[in-house]
C-alpha cells in the first residue's frame, strides 16, 4: 500500500539545512496495523502528514496504492487522499460551528454522494458509535472521548483504505483511551482497515502488529 524511498524533508535556516526526515525508507502492507514511536521532535507526526499528502517533502519517492505521490499535482494528491485515507487527531480538530451530525457528513461533502444517501451513511454511523444521542449537540457540549469518536467517525464515514491517527489517546483518561485502541483494532481485523498510528505510549503500540522507531528524522529499528 505504503512505499517510501530515501525520503527527506527539510528546512533552511541561513545556510544550515535541518532535515525533518532524513532518509527514510518504509514499505507498509494493506491490513497491516504499524505503530510509530520515538522522542518528541523525532519527525513522528511530519512522517504521518507526508503518508496523509498534507506536507510536501524535499527529496525521495512516494508510492500509495500503486501511484507515484511525488509526481502528482496538488489537485490530484488532495484527490487521492480524501477518497483513500481517514485522519484522527489528537485534538479532535471537529468544526465548533457544526453538529455532531454534520461533523461526520462533512467528509461526503466533497464526494458526489446523494442527500439520502449521504443520510443513511451518517445514520450507520451514528449507530455504530452508540452515539445517536448526541447527533444534534456541539463539540463544546461533549467530553474528550465522545469528541475523538466523533473524530474517528468522521474519519470513517467514507470507507477509507487507510486510517493516520496522530496521537489518538492523548487527550483521553485510560479507560476511553483504551475504548479507542480496541476500535481500532476491530477496524484492522474486522473489516481490513490499514492503520498507522504515531503514539507515545507503549502499551498503545502494542496494538500494532509493528513498531517504527524514530530519531531524529531517521528510523532506528522497524
Amino acid at each position: 500500500m505504503i512505499r517510501i524511498n530515501r525520503l527527506s524533508k527539510w528546512v533552511n535556516n541561513g545556510n544550515n539545512r535541518i532535515f525533518l526526515l532524513k532518509d527514510i525508507h518504509v514499505s507498509i502492507e494493506e491490513g497491516e496495523f504499524v505503530s510509530i514511536m520515538g522522542p518528541s521532535g523525532s519527525g513522528k507526526s511530519t512522517l504521518l502528514n507526508v503518508m496523509g499528502m498534507l506536507d510536501q517533502f524535499d527529496e525521495g519517492e512516494y508510492v500509495f496504492m500503486d501511484t507515484p505521490v511525488h509526481q502528482l499535482k496538488e489537485k490530484q494528491r488532495t484527490e487521492l487522499y480524501k477518497t483513500h485515507i481517514g485522519f484522527v487527531f489528537q485534538a479532535y480538530h471537529l468544526i465548533d460551528e457544526l453538529t455532531v451530525y454534520e461533523n461526520i457528513e462533512t467528509p461526503l461533502l466533497y464526494q458526489n454522494i446523494k442527500s439520502s444517501e449521504r443520510k443513511a451513511m451518517v445514520a450507520d454511523v451514528l449507530d455504530r458509535f452508540n452515539i445517536v444521542g448526541k447527533k444534534d449537540l456541539f463539540p463544546a457540549q461533549l467530553s474528550g472521548g465522545q469528541q475523538q469518536l466523533v473524530g474517528i467517525a468522521r474519519a470513517l464515514i467514507a470507507k477509507p483504505k487507510l486510517i493516520l491517527a496522530d496521537e489518538p489517546t492523548g487527550n483521553l483518561n485510560s479507560k476511553q483511551g483504551e475504548e479507542i485502541m480496541e476500535l481500532f483494532t476491530k477496524l484492522n481485523k474486522e473489516e481490513g482497515v490499514t492503520i498507522i498510528q504515531v503514539t507515545h505510549s507503549e502499551k498503545n503500540a502494542q496494538y500494532g502488529n509493528r513498531i517504527i522507531h524514530l530519531l531524529d528524522g531517521r528510523i532506528e529499528q522497524q
